[in-house]
């Protein structure tokens, strides 16, 4: 018996080290950690640098190639060992005996050459770097569009923990209360005023509160799990709003044009992109032009340079067909154009109806925010009153657990009210913002 009084102290104090103290948050000092730590927005900039990558790749079509080379080799090849001579400005007359034209000695041969291309007239490129450029953009605003989402979902996360603190500080007092009714109705059954049904009753109603109290503390560990998870931050942390939760006063909002928020610039932009490669496609038909020019050194020693020329020119190239490869590639390139053009005009009839919808719901939650708040006044008149005529024996049981039933679910509902106005507005706030 010492032992199991033993052990249980034991586990009881190891529970005690290692309970959890709620980490007391704002709403602003989330908005700041999820801005700076947010795996999302990270991955979203990643993505508009390497977009602006691209764009820089693409300055190819203006900028020359520059490559410098060393080769060393030996040769008993007749046509290259007489080129390497050449080369190397040592041919004598005595090279042109046809028994060392055809059997010649080895001849070792090192070059040192810089060569330069550059385009002049590449049509396809230029449109190419516009698509690049293009998409840049659109990469870029999509970044901050993920920004402003983040920032709203960080919002409707610390709602969610401040709806999930309510419930468990309405569901604590509704337990307390539920356990004092309880308290009264084993009195009343102890004096045999009461029936055992009722007592039991009484129980049932304490056990539902119970689970339902359990279910609330989860409900905060849940919202907090997601709130560390927004901030990117590690560790089984329990974190209590330091901001109340009450009606946010955003003020009127006021209309604006769709076409200037971020994410369908960005969709528009990206029809652009599309439309930029379809007509970069198109330009492959036509010829292009560049200009090469390289400095050759050669010599039989390495890294010498006794014997120097050059070579300067232009090249016109024409691919005239390429088995209708490029048909095939301009037709995919303006189908894509058209469904990208599609998409867009689709994602602003949505968001026109998802605003829409949006202003509705506001409309809506404030419309049941102040009825909801009288409703939770009178159950909770109701219940003062049930509660006194319950003590002198003047109020049934089932009344009044009625009543305090009713009570806890009418302060659930109102700060569920206030939690869906609150959302509603940041909503509003998100999908009107430019």
């Amino acid at each position: 018996m010492k032992r199991i009084i033993t052990l249980t102290i034991l586990i009881w104090i190891q529970g005690q080290l290692f309970a959890q103290d709620p980490v007391k948050i704002s709403m602003e000092e989330v908005l700041t950690k999820v801005q700076e730590s947010n795996a999302s927005i990270k991955v979203s900039e990643q993505e508009a640098q390497m977009a602006k990558y691209d764009y820089r790749f693409s300055n190819s079509i203006f900028l020359p190639q520059i490559a410098v080379s060393h080769t060393g080799m030996a040769t008993t090849n007749p046509l290259m060992a007489f080129g390497s001579k050449l080369n190397q400005e040592i041919l004598t007359q005595a090279d042109f005996n046809p028994a060392l034209l055809n059997d010649p000695d080895q001849i070792e041969n090192y070059a040192t050459k810089v060569s330069v291309e550059q385009p002049l007239i590449n049509l396809d490129g230029f449109y190419q770097r516009k698509a690049a450029k293009t998409t840049m953009e659109a990469k870029e605003l999509q970044a901050l569009r993920t920004r402003d989402y983040l920032n709203f979902e960080a919002q409707k996360a610390y709602g969610q923990l401040q709806l999930a603190h309510r419930a468990v500080a309405v569901l604590q007092k509704a337990y307390e209360a539920a356990n004092a009714n309880l308290n009264m109705a084993q009195n009343s059954y102890d004096q045999g005023l009461l029936q055992k049904a009722d007592l039991l009753e009484v129980k049932v109603r304490v056990t539902e509160v119970s689970d339902q109290l359990k279910t609330a503390k989860n409900n905060v560990r849940n919202a907090s799990d997601y709130l560390s998870f927004l901030m990117n931050e590690q560790g089984d942390v329990i974190y209590e709003p330091s901001n109340e939760l009450v009606p946010d006063n955003l003020g009127e909002w006021v209309d604006v044009s769709l076409e200037n928020r971020a994410d369908v610039k960005a969709m528009d932009l990206v029809s652009e992109a599309y439309k930029a490669n379809m007509k970069a496609d198109n330009m492959t038909f036509l010829p292009r032009l560049n200009a090469f020019a390289s400095y050759e050194m050669y010599d039989d020693q390495i890294f010498q340079a006794d014997a120097k020329g050059y070579i300067i020119g232009a090249s016109l190239s024409w691919d005239v067909f390429k088995g209708f490869q490029r048909f095939a590639k301009a037709g995919k390139s303006k189908t894509s154009y058209e469904k990208a053009k599609q998409e867009y005009e689709q994602y602003v009839a949505k968001s026109t109806m998802e605003l829409q919808r949006t202003k509705r719901m506001v409309e809506d939650a404030a419309s049941r925010l102040q009825t909801s708040k009288l409703a939770m006044e009178q159950s909770e008149e109701s219940l003062r009153i049930r509660t006194n005529r319950f003590k002198e024996g003047l109020e049934k049981t089932t009344d009044l657990l009625m009543a305090e039933a009713t009570y806890a679910e009418k302060q659930l509902a109102y700060y569920q009210t206030i939690f869906e106005y609150n959302q509603a507005q940041s909503l509003l706030t998100f999908l009107t913002k430019e």
